[in-house]
Parts: structure tokens; C-alpha cells; sequence
């Protein structure tokens, strides 16, 4: 891979890999700590919207995350030339 190609390949990567931090950041510490308050005020499945994104929705949205980073790095490898 020549070197513009190699920077413009981490370039790609860093962008999705700052996405998904800055998403899981906010779910995880915004969601569950920080707006917990005002997302208590909302119910999902009898529990308080608050709690269940500091027990459980970061965990799910974690997960969601992973695959999507997996799918989308499976794209730019291919587009780059260096998919196996």
C-alpha cells in the first residue's frame, strides 16, 4: 500500500473509531450518569429510563457498537485494498 493510501486508511479508521467512543462515551456516562435525572422521568418496560441505560442500555448499545464497528472496518478494507 503506498503511503497515501496507508494514511488515508488510518485516517478512515480513526474517524470511525472516534464515532464509536464518542457514541459509547455518551450513552455510558452521559446517559448513565450524567442525564440520569431527567431520563428517570421516562419509564421503559416499568423501570426508570435513567437506570436502565446505566444497568443495561450501555451494555446493549456496547454491543451494537462492536458489530457495527466490525461491518463498517470490513467496508473500508475493502475500499482500501486490504480486505483478506
Amino acid at each position: 500500500m503506498l503511503s497515501q493510501d496507508a494514511k488515508a486508511y488510518w485516517a478512515a479508521n480513526l474517524r470511525l473509531l472516534t464515532l464509536c467512543l464518542v457514541i459509547w462515551f455518551v450513552v455510558s456516562f452521559g446517559f448513565g450518569i450524567l442525564l440520569v435525572e431527567p431520563l428517570n422521568a421516562i419509564k421503559l418496560g416499568g423501570y426508570k429510563l435513567g437506570f436502565w441505560f446505566a444497568q443495561q442500555g450501555s451494555i446493549y448499545i456496547f454491543v451494537g457498537l462492536i458489530f457495527f464497528y466490525a461491518w463498517r472496518m470490513g467496508q473500508i478494507d475493502r475500499q482500501f485494498d486490504v480486505h483478506e
